[in-house]
């Protein structure tokens, strides 16, 4: 009798074990369970943690609820402005209701890739070509409201929608380039105008300084040449201005002594004594610096002529081949 007893024990205990282990259920932290018992609906979700169900009766499905993030694949579409366009986008969504994404939907994350497609190419057939490119964050907004008002009812909510790239025909791209560019060299003309008048001003207002002082413009001038001569690549040529020979006639001397050479004086000796002393204030005068060479041939010219009249005949003997006559001057 007490075998009996054991080994119904032993029995009972192997079926609780294997209830236990058909029955026991583990939902992670970022999962949630809905249980099925017969085909119906349970009320209540499972949370995370250790669950118990009845085994070939109630069965229990997960459900992520994590944000799950779905790339949109590359859909073709003409704009507005009957452009070619190719646009990638991105979306981000999770599920708020675990029951409802199991009962409402077959497959959620089918549903909502394929309503992320569609309203994708609706867009693109909504908006133009600028938009596209440069006001992405309005277009995100319309298609996150366009996915997320069926969403709603299948449990999900759409986090974010992110369009990624929009590939463009490459004509269209050429053509975009040839605009850019012009409109790169019209603002640089427009700079450069600009810069040019403002120049204008400046050398304006520096000419009418420089007027004030012409010293301003010969150092000006010095400034250049010392710029351009830095480099020693160039043949300078330097006009020698007027001013600076005004200059430098100013600051000689208002006058000065003219004197007879050395050499004349010797040779002179006492036989040019009359004519030094007919000549003495032509001598002592004052003669400027473009005067001085003219005096000094007129002075010459007068000094040798004085020599020929003082100077006697000299007779010189008759030559017998010579058949002129017998006296002349030397």
């Amino acid at each position: 009798m007490i075998e009996e007893l054991v080994t119904a024990g032993v029995a009972l205990a192997s079926v609780g074990t294997v209830y236990a282990m058909a029955a026991a259920r583990v939902v992670k932290q970022y999962e949630r369970g809905v249980v099925l018992r017969l085909g119906r609906l349970r009320s209540g979700v499972r949370g995370p943690g250790f669950t118990m169900i009845v085994p070939f009766v109630d069965r229990l499905q997960k459900v992520n609820m994590q944000i799950v993030t779905m790339p949109v694949p590359g859909q073709d579409g003409i704009t507005r402005d009957n452009v070619t366009v190719r646009v990638d986008a991105v979306i981000y969504f999770k599920v708020v209701s675990a029951a409802d994404a199991v009962i409402q939907v077959e497959d959620y994350r089918f549903a909502v890739s394929q309503m992320a497609q569609t309203s994708l190419r609706s867009i693109i057939g909504k908006s133009e070509l600028d938009d596209l490119l440069s006001n992405r964050e309005k277009l995100n907004q319309g298609l996150e409201l366009m996915i997320d008002s069926p969403a709603v009812e299948w449990g999900v909510s759409i986090d974010r929608v992110e369009i990624k790239d929009v590939s463009l025909p490459e004509t269209m791209k050429r053509s975009m380039a040839r605009q850019a560019e012009a409109d790169r060299e019209r603002r640089a003309r427009v700079i450069n105008a600009d810069a040019e008048l403002q120049a204008s001003k400046k050398l304006a207002e520096a000419a009418g300084v420089m007027s004030e002082q012409p010293a301003a413009l010969q150092l000006r001038l010095l400034q250049t040449v010392v710029a351009v001569a830095a480099e020693k690549n160039s043949t300078l040529v330097l006009p020698f201005p007027v001013e600076l020979l005004r200059f430098l006639e100013r600051a000689q001397q208002p006058a000065q002594q003219v004197a007879p050479p050395a050499s004349q004086a010797q040779q002179s000796s006492d036989r040019t004594a009359p004519t030094q002393q007919s000549l003495p204030e032509a001598q002592q005068l004052p003669i400027q610096p473009q005067e001085l060479s003219a005096q000094a041939q007129q002075l010459l010219a007068q000094w040798q002529q004085s020599m020929q009249e003082q100077l006697p005949p000299v007779e010189t003997p008759l030559d017998p081949d010579f058949g002129g006559s017998k006296s002349g001057q030397d």
